[in-house]
């Protein structure tokens, strides 16, 4: 029998996001995808999307980032959860982003609702969808004070 949910009260959708950083002699650069659909259409995000009701948000990651890049990464690492109350103009949705480093950038391609992935310089990056500045910034406090330390998903 199929499990119905209902509530009385209205509750946020959960998303999670991959940061994917790689190493190259010009610095580090980092994985974005350019939105193909609303909101924020043709913008750079990271790859991400809604986590499925049968799944944790590290597998949602893992999820997304093979469907809108192609690629499958090992350990992933918490940022944190971003919730601010106006984040998506969707609906109330709440993110979980993770991380990994890569020791170099590899072959991408834009799928699903991607409509192109590339490998951006963290130092000349396109302006960011959504809240994804803020959530990048967190990310790179992380990787600077222990980086690759901590509890891998």
């Amino acid at each position: 029998m199929k499990k119905m949910y209902t509530y009385q009260y209205p509750h946020p959708a959960v998303t999670a996001d991959c940061l994917v950083f790689a190493h190259t002699a010009e610095g580090m650069k980092l994985l974005l995808i350019q939105r193909r659909n609303e909101p924020c259409k043709g913008m750079w995000a990271f790859p991400g999307g809604f986590m499925n009701i049968d799944e944790t948000t590290a597998r949602a990651a893992r999820r997304e980032l093979e469907e809108e890049t192609g690629l499958t990464v090992g350990g992933l690492y918490r940022v944190g959860v971003f919730d601010a109350v106006n984040r998506d103009p969707r609906e109330r949705i709440i993110t979980v982003a993770y991380y990994t480093v890569l020791d170099s950038p590899v072959t991408v391609k834009g799928q699903d609702d991607a409509a192109q992935a590339g490998w951006f310089l963290l130092s000349d990056l396109p302006c960011l969808a959504f809240d994804h500045a803020e959530i990048l910034k967190e990310a790179e406090r992380l990787m600077e004070g222990r980086a690759t330390a901590g509890t891998a998903f």
